[in-house]
């Protein structure tokens, strides 16, 4: 297998073999840590995803049939050939998105290859009715199959990750795939195509490299019966307008601005080093990130210090910097939306600590805590995907859980309290498709991972996210 350098262009992986765009156009790659061109990437037009459908099509006749064993054994040894080909994946992503390779190799690089050992293993456990006779003389049986040829669209914040929660559940549920990474990041999914494609059918899986208009595209294709997108609130509804004259079905996981709830009797010091270490991993670029921090007002001030000098404990630098906690933004767009909402703060704001680009080159921006916000402020109301978290007090618990739902977006919250009553009632109260008490941000492959409201509706990961990529037959007999 050819591995992905810097000085090779990124090609599309259609029908099991590498190409470049049909016109020839490429997509410049820059490295957020400096600014400059580090490579280029294949930037497919219309006969590109038409070719990459047809060859999804026509997999699908091989793959859908296979076993549920054959297609655990297929998984594995995409786990497993990951693992081999890591150093390879870590300087992929790392190329594209800036990111501390040693971060990457340790945090990110484990939970792909367990998401792909888990659909593994989920491809043989799909939950059934029992057959049983619902009127006189004939049994019922309900049938799970695939839905068809799925299109995928994947975000820049994590690519490698995010293309494996994808990938994995489609293809464990027997459908075949046509995915689309983000045009500023789309090394390392093409190599996991590479790497896939020695233990898959030709067109099981498919990479189309490109800009929103690939994307759109590929969404607006008539072979896909299913688009799953990881994006922007914009993205989502985009698509979704566009699959409902196809009548496809649609998986969204979208924005987030997660609330934290830190309750009177949390340990004030224990939280906020806790947090701060979730709220600026990945430079904030994380939809269940930690951004908006509700605070009981009589704690109010030692949360403010205590997590102000944690964050300023933290260091921003490149990848070839060992003591950074966190790389670049992923580009001058990002960086430039990040610093707008804190040039736009209103008077009774307060930058506490950060707020700044660091003079140097590339998209780096400084650990930020803004204090004294309100519920209506925009800093308050819209996602910031970046390294800048906000703190507000509330008088009472019925107050906290306000402040907590009253945004458009609902994927993630976390609740910090000693009282377990207290956290029972949050879990319930709290509109988010995620809770976690006393901790924040920790997924595993065996549990759900969406939203509700403008945070999009379908699960990643878990039998629900697997389920999400089938449907169902009812057999009379």
């Amino acid at each position: 297998m050819a591995e992905h350098t810097s000085s090779a262009p990124v090609r599309n992986h259609i029908a099991g073999t590498d190409r470049p765009a049909a016109s020839g156009a490429t997509t410049d790659l820059v490295d957020p840590a400096t600014g400059e061109v580090h490579g280029s990437a294949a930037r497919s037009g219309p006969s590109d995803t038409d070719a990459a459908c047809s060859a999804a099509e026509t997999a699908l006749a091989r793959w859908s049939p296979a076993t549920p064993a054959e297609r655990q054994q297929a998984l594995l040894r995409i786990a497993d050939a990951v693992e081999t080909h890591a150093e390879a994946l870590v300087a992929a992503e790392v190329g594209d998105t800036g990111k501390p390779p040693e971060l990457f190799r340790t945090e990110e690089l484990p939970a792909v290859v367990d998401t792909f050992r888990y659909f593994a293993g989920a491809a043989r456990s799909l939950p059934g009715a029992a057959a049983a006779e619902y009127t006189e003389g004939r049994t019922s049986v309900q049938r799970r199959e695939p839905v068809g040829v799925c299109a995928q669209i994947t975000p820049w914040n994590y690519p490698l990750m995010m293309a494996a929660w994808k990938v994995a559940p489609a293809l464990a549920a027997g459908n075949t795939v046509v995915l689309k990474p983000a045009d500023t990041t789309p090394s390392s999914t093409a190599l996991l195509a590479r790497i896939a494609a020695e233990h898959l059918p030709p067109g099981v899986l498919n990479v189309v490299c490109g800009d929103r208009d690939t994307g759109r595209s590929l969404t607006t294709h008539p072979v896909p019966r299913l688009v799953a997108v990881t994006g922007s609130v914009r993205a989502g509804r985009e698509i979704a307008a566009s699959a409902a004259a196809d009548l496809k079905r649609v998986h969204l996981e979208l924005g987030g601005n997660a609330p934290v709830l830190v309750h009177e009797d949390a340990d004030v010091a224990w939280a906020a080093a806790e947090l701060a270490a979730v709220a600026f991993y990945n430079a904030g670029q994380d939809c269940t990130a930690p951004t908006r921090f509700l605070v009981h007002h009589r704690r109010y001030e030692a949360f403010v210090s205590a997590f102000a000098q944690a964050a300023r404990t933290l260091r921003t630098g490149p990848p070839d910097d060992p003591a950074a906690d966190y790389g670049p933004l992923n580009s001058s767009a990002q960086l430039g939306s990040v610093q707008g909402l804190l040039s736009r703060l209103p008077d009774h704001a307060e930058v506490v600590t950060g707020g700044t680009a660091p003079e140097r080159p590339g998209w780096f921006h400084s650990p930020t805590v803004v204090a004294g916000v309100r519920q209506d402020d925009e800093i308050v109301q819209e996602e910031i995907f970046g390294p800048v978290v906000t703190v507000q007090p509330f008088g009472d618990e019925a107050e906290a859980l306000r402040l907590a739902n009253g945004v458009r977006f609902g994927l993630a919250a976390s609740v910090w309290t000693a009282d377990h009553a207290r956290a029972m009632r949050a879990t319930r109260a709290l509109h988010t498709g995620i809770v976690w008490v006393n901790t924040h941000g920790t997924t595993v492959s065996e549990m759900p991972h969406g939203g509700v409201k403008h945070s999009g509706y379908g699960s990643d990961l878990s039998l629900a996210g697997l389920l999400d990529y089938t449907q169902v037959k009812h057999v009379m007999l």
